[in-house]
């Protein structure tokens, strides 16, 4: 199976193992399945490093480094992308957020989450 965590659970696989929840650990373990990371992850955390918020003090250049060295393949933002966004109802205000149910979508792959919120949009998403 694809997997796309998102980027809390990226930056706990990478820097805080034992914050993720057992069933994401689980399953990003599992050799069977495939781990991908946006470049929206990538770009969420150095917007949100740079205003100083709580838990993404990472250098975002460690933590795609960090990704590619454990395999995971890097998913790039597409225009299709973008427009998948547009066709989704307003559950939840993050356009990060918003942006990963998108390229979930697009690309059938499994969005990880434990964001309640978040996990409430239709599609391939998998509360953890």
């Amino acid at each position: 199976m694809k997997l796309l965590p998102d980027t809390h659970l990226l930056l706990w696989a990478v820097g805080r193992v034992a914050r993720l929840p057992g069933s994401a650990r689980d399953l990003m373990a599992d050799p069977g399945n495939s781990l991908f990371f946006s470049a929206a992850s990538i770009w969420e955390i150095a917007i949100e490093r740079s205003l100083g918020r709580p838990g993404f003090a990472t250098d975002p250049q460690l933590v795609r480094s960090e990704l590619l060295a454990q395999d995971y393949r890097e998913l790039p933002i597409t225009s299709d992308h973008g427009v998948a966004v547009d066709g989704l109802t307003f559950i939840h205000k993050d356009p990060f957020d918003r942006l990963l149910v998108a390229q979930a979508m697009v690309e059938g792959i499994m969005l990880l989450t434990s964001d309640a919120r978040l996990a409430r949009y239709p599609g391939p998403i998998q509360k953890v």
